[in-house]
């Protein structure tokens, strides 16, 4: 009787992500259909109108997980049972759910690029019914996968070349730990903690072993030998559990000089880390690396390497996967054209204070100099005609692709080349422009 209780009460999942949005869409849709306003053309955007304070560039995350989430996007027979029984809409708005197919067009900025405020990061068109219901969906995905994103790429800057591991994993929800390793791998992370990450999306994982270890072993000696033991003298020791000094020698009599790693997780990480490659190249262990941990950002490690601290990687948790205190990027999904009852498409905007949009479907490009460095991102309404008043000597870039067609989605990049996209993005900002110090945003896209 116990188990058939605890089963009843167990929760229920959803197989598609329709039911993953707000309950306004629905019944927005109920009156789009009413009016009929549901089945005229439409254009939406998604854009941010500002960055985090102090930031100068986004970086876009998601837009392969949030595809996928349109192309499964429909509701089951399940879903429309709950909504009938819980009065979330009427008949007619069933049926059309029952039905719903995206088979629209949607045009976005690459995985791994940057992005600024007015950026026009997605651009979905369709009928109005059907590119409203995605709103909350890619709203979702974008805000968070971009706000862990582009905090990660500016600590894989501040690190100057040293690895850097994600193990975030404990300090966010279980599902979010999971997409969020996958940003900072798209911003330039090597290795996640998290094996669902590695699993689902192919990310290297890694991991040795944490405190308790050590403190279920009899002596730290003991408890290193172990672990050697199990994983070999590659293996990266953790040597802050008791006295750092004792446990650097622990670490080198049980690994040899050819220890992979010690990990220090507390402390002042500059005068830890600099007596611990001192100590270490004594007991003659000249290449075993370095790695830091505990509570970890792009300001802190900024800092440790202007110091010139001896860090060969970074472990890094609580501030990436939240952002490092940006945990949304602030993204907005704002209708700028819909067809009028003469089958024209005519543009629409918002005109509140603090919040105004600019109308129209627009092409968006980056202007470089000679030297290849970025130094205008125009967004103009196609309404306008292509702009072509860029300064002499300069050539553009187009931002957007065409990922989903007609309802079809084109081959996505693989994550390899969303890296390298961003890479390659990051390289056109001048050095100024990817100091971790508070400034403004180096760019605002302008029509």
């Amino acid at each position: 009787m116990k188990e058939v209780e605890m089963r009843q009460g167990r929760s229920r999942h959803s197989d598609t992500p329709s039911l993953k949005t707000d309950h306004y869409e629905l019944t927005m849709l109920q009156a789009a259909l009413a009016s009929g306003v549901a089945h005229r053309r439409a254009v939406f955007e998604l854009f941010t109108r500002r960055l985090p304070s102090g930031r100068r560039y986004g970086v876009v995350a998601g837009i392969g997980r949030a595809l996928e989430a349109v192309a499964d996007f429909r509701f089951d027979d399940a879903q429309i049972a709950f909504l009938r029984e819980n009065a979330v809409v009427d008949t007619p708005t069933l049926d059309y759910l029952a039905a719903y197919r995206f088979t629209g067009s949607i045009h976005t900025y690459r995985e791994g690029e940057l992005f600024f405020p007015q950026s026009p990061i997605v651009t979905v068109e369709g009928t109005f019914g059907e590119a409203v219901l995605l709103e909350t969906l890619l709203l979702s995905i974008l805000n968070h996968d971009s706000a862990v994103a582009s905090a990660a790429s500016r600590m894989v800057t501040a690190a100057a070349g040293a690895s850097i591991i994600e193990m975030g994993s404990r300090r966010t929800g279980d599902e979010a730990a999971v997409v969020a390793a996958r940003a900072t791998y798209v911003a330039g992370f090597g290795a996640t903690s998290n094996l669902e990450a590695g699993y689902r999306y192919g990310i290297p994982t890694t991991g040795t072993a944490a405190h308790a270890f050590t403190l279920a072993h009899d002596s730290e000696p003991e408890a290193f030998a172990a672990q050697v033991a199990s994983l070999g003298a590659g293996t990266t020791l953790l040597v802050d559990t008791y006295d750092i000094p004792t446990g650097i020698r622990n670490a080198v009599a049980a690994g040899g000089t050819s220890l992979g790693g010690i990990r220090i997780d507390s402390g002042d990480l500059y005068v830890e880390t600099t007596r611990a490659r001192a100590l270490l190249d004594e007991l003659g262990a000249t290449s075993t690396k370095i790695v830091v941990s505990s509570d970890l950002d792009e300001y802190v490690i900024d800092d440790l390497v202007s110091q010139g601290a001896p860090i060969d990687g970074y472990g890094i948790g609580t501030r990436v996967v939240t952002g490092s205190g940006a945990p949304t990027a602030s993204m907005v999904y704002k209708l700028v054209e819909i067809e009028g009852p003469d089958g024209q498409m005519r543009p629409v905007a918002k005109k509140s204070a603090d919040k105004a949009s600019v109308g129209g479907f627009k092409d968006a490009t980056r202007v470089l100099d000679a030297h290849g460095v970025a130094v205008a991102e125009l967004a103009v309404p196609r309404a306008a005609g292509t702009a072509t008043n860029h300064p002499a000597g300069t050539t553009t870039r187009d931002l957007q692709v065409t990922y989903v067609r007609d309802g079809k989605i084109a081959d996505l990049p693989t994550l390899d080349e969303v890296r390298a996209h961003h890479r390659a993005a990051l390289a056109e900002l001048p050095p100024s422009a990817l100091d971790v110090v508070a400034g403004t945003p180096y760019l605002t896209a302008r029509s």
